[in-house]
């Protein structure tokens, strides 16, 4: 079996972080260099064949960050397709909505601090 990552999904995941939503944006000057408990954290990060919008592997963390189209029944199917695979592998997935991320941060990172502080 070929566990090589397919180029195209890399340049996706590399197009996201370039057009990377409020949210991510906001999420990842909060993550990068180690800053939120000195995790490190990968923005769009492949985990085939899915693109992951953040991923902690210390702890085996994945954050997604959803916008609205997450609220519809395809969106919410696809969800839960995609989480039951991630946790097949062992990994804690753990979602937000794009406007509590940019509403209520500190929210939200209390939340996050409280997971990993578990894993």
């Amino acid at each position: 079996m070929n566990n090589k990552l397919d180029p195209q999904l890399l340049i996706f995941a590399k197009s996201m972080r370039t057009n990377a939503t409020d949210a991510e944006t906001l999420m990842w000057q909060l993550f990068r260099a180690k800053r939120f408990m000195n995790l490190k954290f990968r923005r769009q990060h492949v985990i085939k064949p899915y693109i992951v919008d953040f991923y902690c592997h210390e702890i085996g963390l994945v954050i997604e960050l959803d916008g609205g189209q997450h609220n519809t029944e395809d969106g919410k199917a696809y969800d839960a397709e995609r989480t039951h695979f991630l946790e097949a592998l062992d990994l804690k997935v753990v979602r937000y909505w794009n406007h509590d991320v940019l509403g209520q941060t500190d929210v939200v990172l209390e939340d996050l601090w409280n997971i990993c502080s578990e894993l």
